[in-house]
């Protein structure tokens, strides 16, 4: 019989990298699709490597084929900014691609008898708040509180949230034999994610991480947002352990498809002030993009994860001062005295 192996897409992108380490670590046998080859300090750490795209169905067929794929990290998708300069290419990598993966790993279930756990990264780009003043009255935000995202990423998001609660719970439910259940999909909504080991990509989150890097390499940076703005962060590792613990958790004790995370959720005044303090010559200014700030206005200052507490057992170990004082901080430091 084959070895079971967890299927990572979107592989060498910022949550690929600390996630495929801890499954090596625990001895997992790891298969990859990403559209660029994997560094080869990731390679090394997985069975095998596909290069090409989630919304190949050949390819996925052929994976089916030689793999037993028992749990899938779905991590592949195109990021809120360049969603926005490219939605209908952003549909169909964010939608149609999870679509795709949802029908593999139906397939899965179905060769070997057994669901196929699905994990799935959404967002806080999946809330959309009308005004500023909304935002202030609305303190923290439940799941299913205003679930109208502005974005298209957030749309494509939100959209994948209800696919996967289709194929879980629904999944062609007039049929004579109904199959739903072969995929036991489990949704994280993730605030701003902040990695000390990647550089940012330029999400409309990336204010807080550029924030250091640009200080660390010595460069003035200007700040794309208000300093009172206020949206929810975590430090990569707390992400990395929350999907391996949700993936973990047996299905019985979870209340919900789709979960809130959080950890803290500063100013950017606080974010530069905390940089300005560890970088005394960092020079760092606020010159409001109106665009990309409607966009962070829409969401929430604070979400509430008192499902993900109750359910899994979620409990992040990074909160705002040790996020930056003990891991990005020094770590950021270090990369560019190297």
């Amino acid at each position: 019989m084959r070895a079971w192996s967890v299927l990572v897409t979107g592989a060498n992108g910022e949550i690929g990298h600390g996630l495929i380490t801890r499954l090596a670590q625990a001895g997992r046998s790891i298969v990859t699709i990403d559209i660029v080859p994997l560094e080869p300090a990731l390679s090394r750490l997985v069975r095998r490597e596909f290069v090409g795209s989630i919304t190949d169905v050949r390819l996925l067929e052929r994976i089916l084929a030689e793999f037993e794929i028992d749990l899938v990290f779905h991590l592949a998708a195109l990021l809120s900014t360049r969603s926005e300069f490219t939605p209908v290419t952003a549909h169909e990598v964010n939608v149609e691609g999870t679509l795709c993966l949802l029908e593999f790993a139906h397939h899965e279930g179905e060769s070997h008898g057994r669901p196929v756990v699905f994990l799935y990264p959404s967002s806080i780009a999946a809330y959309g708040l009308p005004d500023l003043e909304t935002k202030m009255r609305a303190k923290r935000v439940r799941e299913d509180e205003w679930n109208t995202p502005t974005t298209m990423y957030g749309c494509n998001k939100l959209y994948c949230e209800h696919l996967g609660r289709y194929y879980a719970r629904h999944y062609k439910q007039l049929a004579a034999d109904t199959t739903a259940g072969r995929v036991d999909f489990r949704c994280v909504r993730f605030p701003g994610l902040i990695s000390a080991l990647t550089t940012p990509s330029g999400g409309t989150s990336d204010y807080a991480p550029e924030m250091i890097h640009a200080a660390a390499k010595g460069e003035p940076y200007a700040c794309f947002v208000r300093p009172d703005t206020r949206i929810p962060f975590m430090a990569m590792p707390d992400a990395i352990d929350a999907l391996q613990l949700l993936a973990s958790v047996p299905r019985e004790r979870l209340t919900r498809t789709a979960y809130n995370l959080t950890a803290f959720s500063p100013a950017a005044s606080d974010i530069g002030d905390t940089v300005g303090r560890a970088f005394p010559h960092a020079t760092i200014t606020f010159e409001v993009d109106q665009k990309r700030q409607r966009i962070v206005d829409s969401w929430p200052a604070e979400v509430d994860d008192t499902a993900a507490r109750r359910d899994w057992g979620f409990a992040p170990r990074y909160d705002f001062s040790r996020a930056f004082d003990e891991y990005l901080i020094p770590t950021i430091r270090e990369r560019y005295l190297a």
